[in-house]
Formats: structure tokens, sequence, C-alpha cells
């Protein structure tokens, strides 16, 4: 069964069982017309849908307005907001500037990840005794427990001091949840990934199973897990399987692509360098009346990240990129930074040098430079020709994890020096054409720079290496302040939770 497109039906039974925030709202379902907790699971089938469930929060990367590579990518030093204008998305322009606040942060990066936590949660504590094969069971428990440990991940990465809940809570013990130190809550992420990659397989069917857990995503997010953590030793460790030899293929079959632009070919997907990505379709329908209700399984920043208006000259040899809402355009500074590098074409649309020479004419948006994020922005030969609206409706799939960043990562694991660290570094460099440099944790984080621009990662390298303070100064950022996110108003309320400090 493919995960690619999700069926819709699962979330029937869903319903009845989970609440997706600590909010009194989510927690009172009418189950007329749903399966009940009580008599699900009982078939593989049953079980599979709970799994594909909790793999939809996945989605949480690339769809809807709220998604989060065009959110960090928002907080970052590499862009601006952009849209329409300043007030074109509360969220993201409030942390574009650091004004956010917990009035102004979306509830939805909180609300998503929990949603998915309490799927998961339900769904470990009933597949124990479903009836269905035992070697079959121990992959979806292990699927389940990778699924929560990349949820947690991403919470702890952005609001630092969350809730831990392992179980599934009844209604009335929601509002007495109290936050878990950060610490426990990585022991948490590790003890779930140590667990889930001992059964998970090494590869998969990709035109089968594409999208689903493997052994090697989930080493490589335990790596990845493990350096955010300050263990820069089993990080190593981990990523050193995953990555193998550098330039060459890995024990799980992963290899850097020969193109770097290949990596933004919206048919290469499950290629050779993805770890993990988050799947979309354009065969969902999704239209405005439904989009950013969890039903829509299109790819969001496509439409986000195009430029607004946009028009061709008669003549022109400028791409036909589809229209957009020019959110995410790079700064000045950046466009400075790449315009040498070999990646920069399949990085950034110069639409301020197309513009110039009169071959095209766009809507200028908020903070607008003239320089777009080409990795995301769709031709309208990539536009779906079947239901809903067509701007909702792209298929561009968006890596979590992929290949040049385990390297990277594990290169800064290593301290950013020795003969390993050289060769990972030299690796990513030479897929572009670049020559080797002397290894250092500056020419490492310089590489994440410009390898996974606009991909939603500066944001949090920063934060993690302490070089936020000094980079984001100018756009407002406080330290011991902006490290991490506000706790969203709504989630205090009634409950036991403490906002972050200086909010």
């Amino acid at each position: 069964m493919k995960l690619n497109k999700l069926n819709y039906l699962l979330f029937t039974f869903l319903l009845v069982m989970t609440a997706t925030s600590c909010s009194k709202d989510y927690l009172e379902v009418d189950p007329k017309g749903t399966y009940l907790e009580s008599n699900y699971y009982q078939n593989q089938e049953q079980a599979f849908s709970g799994v594909v469930a909790v793999y939809d929060i996945l989605g949480k990367e690339s769809r809807g307005f709220e998604n989060m590579v065009t959110m960090m990518n928002a907080g970052s030093d590499d862009h601006y907001a952009g849209g329409g204008g300043p007030d074109d998305g509360a969220g993201i322009h409030a942390f574009s500037h650091y004004t956010i606040s917990a009035s102004t942060i979306p509830t939805s990066y909180w609300d998503d990840y929990y949603q998915g936590i309490f799927r998961a949660n339900i769904l470990l504590s009933k597949l124990p005794e479903a009836p269905i094969d035992e070697a079959v069971k121990r992959r979806f428990i292990a699927e389940t427990k990778a699924l929560r440990a990349y949820f947690y991940f991403q919470l702890v990465r952005m609001f630092g001091n969350i809730p831990l809940i392992t179980s599934p809570l009844p209604t009335e013990e929601i509002y007495n949840v109290s936050q878990a130190t950060k610490e426990n809550v990585y022991i948490q992420i590790e003890t779930d990934l140590e667990e889930a990659k001992n059964d998970l397989p090494n590869t998969v069917d990709l035109a089968v199973e594409g999208g689903r857990f493997t052994k090697g995503a989930a080493q490589a997010l335990l790596g990845k897990v493990y350096l955010y953590n300050g263990k820069k030793a089993e990080a190593a460790a981990e990523l050193e399987v995953v990555n193998g030899i550098p330039g060459s293929t890995s024990i799980y079959g992963y290899r850097l692509l020969d193109n770097f632009d290949d990596l933004w070919d919206f048919d290469n997907i499950f290629n050779s360098e993805s770890i993990l990505e988050t799947t979309n379709t354009n065969k969902s329908n999704a239209d405005w009346d439904f989009w950013g209700s969890g039903a829509d399984e299109g790819n969001t920043i496509n439409i986000m990240v195009g430029p607004r208006s946009y028009v061709r000259s008669a003549g022109s040899s400028a791409p036909d990129f589809a229209p957009g809402w020019s959110i995410n355009v790079f700064t000045q500074k950046f466009y400075d930074i790449i315009q040498s590098d070999p990646r920069f074409d399949a990085t950034i649309a110069d639409l301020k040098a197309y513009e110039d020479a009169g071959e095209i004419e766009y809507l200028h948006g908020d903070q607008d430079t003239g320089y777009y994020l080409k990795k995301f922005m769709p031709l309208n030969s990539d536009a779906s020709t079947g239901g809903g609206a067509r701007e909702l409706n792209y298929q561009q799939h968006v890596y979590m994890i992929r290949l040049a960043d385990t390297y990277l990562l594990e290169a800064e694991a290593l301290g950013g020096t020795g003969a390993r660290a050289q060769a990972l570094l030299d690796a990513v460099r030479a897929r572009v054409g670049l020559p080797s440099i002397p290894v250092s944790m500056d020419a490492i984080m310089q590489e994440r720079r410009l390898e996974l621009a606009g991909e939603g990662h500066r944001w949090f390298d920063l934060v993690r290496t302490g070089q936020a303070s000094q980079a984001l100064a100018e756009y407002g950022f406080t330290p011991g302040k902006n490290e991490v996110l506000p706790i969203p108003l709504k989630e205090l309320d009634n409950t036991q939770l403490v906002q972050n400090p200086n909010y």
C-alpha cells in the first residue's frame, strides 16, 4: 500500500480518540459514524491505517500556510518573510522581525505535533494486543516510535520546555500536565529511536513503500538528535553508519546525486540522496474551502515562494514560473554570499536580473529583493490538471533529511577536524565542482548554509551552535529569549504549563 496518498477515511476513527492540544475544543468530539477505539485494530489493515494516520503529521513540513520550511526560513538571516505586505501572515512576519509573542505564534506548530504524538501513543497502547503477524507488528511499533521521536524533536527544538506524554491521557488529566525537562525529553526521543531502528527494514520497495521509515532514516535522525543534545561521539558513530565512505554508496544505498540540480526535479522522488522525505500529491483535489484543515495533501511551499502576478514579456527567455505569494525572498546579504557558488542557479531565481532586462513583470511584495527560492518554485507545467485549486495541488516532495545534510552533521560531530571530517566536507563540495578547503567548524557551517539554503535548517543551525545572537541581532533577536518560540497563549489557559522566559 503506497503512503504517498493518505486515505481520508483513516481520520474517522482517530477523531474519537485523539486530542491535538490541551485545549478543550479538541476534546469534545461526536463519535457518530466512526469506529470507536475499543473496537479498532482488529486486523492488519486497520493497524496499518493507524500507522498511516501518524505518518500524515509529517506533512507539517510542507502543507498549509503554517508549514515548517517557510516559517523557519523566515526566522533566519537568509530570508525575509515576504508576502504581499507586513500583515500577510502575522505569525511568519512576527518571527522574521522577532516580535513574536504568545498571541501571534500560530498554534499549529504546537497542536499539529502533539496531535501526532497522541495518535502515536494510542497506537502504541493498542498494537501489542492486535491480532496481526508479529513481524509486521514489530515494524508498525518501530515506525510509530520513530515518528513520535521526530515529533518530539521538532517540539523540543522549537519550544524547549514541553510536556512529555507517552501514553493516552483521559480528558480530565489533560489540564494537569506539566512540562518536562529538556533532558528527559531527549532521553525519550533517543530511547524511541534506539528501540525503533532494530525493528525497521534496511531498505523498502520505493515504488510501494516509499516514504516509510527505514533503519537508515531512524539512525540518521538519532545521530542528529545526539548532536543537538551535545552527545557528539554518539552522533558521529550513528552518522558514520548512515553515511558510509564519503562520496560512495552507504550500506543503506544512500549516495549523493551526481547533479545538485536533480534534487529539485519534481519527479525525482525517493532518490539515492533522500533519507527521509515528506510526500505530497497533485491528486488530492485540495481546494480553498478545506485547505489547511488537514485534508489537503499538496505542497503549499510551491505556491508560497512563487512571484506575485508574474508575467513574461514576448520572446522572454525567463522561466515560465507559476505565480505565487512571494514568501521567503532571499536577503541581499545571502545573495552576495552565494552569487559565485555553483549552487546559485538551482537555489535562487534572480527575478531582479530578468526584470532589469525587461523580460518579466511581477508585483513586488514585502521587502522584495528580487531573489526568490528557486528550489521550490514551480513552473506552470508543474500544475495539476485534476480537480481542486491548481495552486494547492503541487506534488513536489520535501526532504526532511538528505545525505549532504548528514555528511555535514557528522563532520560537525567530529569537531570539524580530522581526515574523515575533511573527506565528508570535500564530498559535498566535489559534487558541485568545488575544490577542497581545510575543514573547520566555520567551513562546515558555511557549507551547510550554501548547500541547504531555503530548506528550513539555517535557524536551527544558528541556535544550536550559539551563533544566533550575533547573526540575527539586526533582525531583533534577543539572547535568552528567542532561542525558543513562545508557547501559544491558549495552551497556557487553565493548564499547568509555564511560558518560556521573557515572553
